[in-house]
């Protein structure tokens, strides 16, 4: 049932064309760390032994799929992202006015293409807070699936910054593009250290 919907994706990310491609992967990969989340505050919730953390979950799970739904849509805005610099590169340059109209659009369409991957980094810092949460309160029969959410938007957010380091070169707004770089250096460091932390404790837990 899975099968064919997940084959389609992938068959369109293995085409030859360069869109969808890493920026929208790597919102994919977050949005599934965002599913497996939900997952396992459904796993949790009216669940005798975690009735204590039962209204917690509900809560983090309102948040989870909120998150979910919003990577969901962000693997289409990054290809779209990217086919605004293809539409805008491709604008005529013989004359003046022509070449400062491109470059114009160039650099708009350049600063979208920045801003998708932000808030790709953004949900993804935002959703592994909550599986930091899920990993210490929720189901211990699905911890290593809380694992497997800290990884996968782990490297959401990495991949995200990434597109976001890629397009920063081309910019002649140079204080745009610093305070992205700036953000995105912070958001990743917090992931980061979510993330060894979670799985650090994870680890310990499932070994025990």
């Amino acid at each position: 049932m899975l099968k064919e919907p997940i084959n389609s994706i992938l068959a369109e990310v293995a085409s030859a064309s360069p869109a969808p491609g890493g920026g929208s992967v790597s919102a994919l990969a977050g949005a599934n760390g965002a599913a497996l989340i939900s997952m396992v505050c459904r796993l949790t919730i009216g669940k005798k032994k975690y009735l204590a953390v039962s209204e917690e979950m509900e809560q983090i799970l309102v948040k989870s799929e909120e998150l979910r739904e919003q990577l969901a849509n962000l693997f289409e805005e990054d290809s779209n992202a990217f086919d605004g610099i293809k539409a805008a590169r491709a604008l005529p340059k013989e004359t003046p006015d022509q070449i400062a109209e491109r470059q114009k659009a160039i650099q708009a369409a350049t600063k979208v293409a920045i801003q998708v991957p932000l808030k790709t980094m953004r949900a993804c810092a935002n959703a592994i807070r909550l599986a930091a949460v899920v990993a210490e309160k929720g189901n211990a029969t699905a911890l290593s699936d809380v694992g497997v959410a800290a990884l996968v938007l782990e490297a959401g957010a990495h991949g995200a910054r990434l597109n976001v380091l890629i397009n920063l070169g081309g910019l002649v707004d140079r204080a745009f593009a610093d305070s992205c770089l700036a953000e995105a250096d912070a958001m990743m460091a917090q992931v980061c250290g979510i993330k060894e932390r979670m799985l650090s404790d994870i680890e310990e837990r499932l070994q025990q």
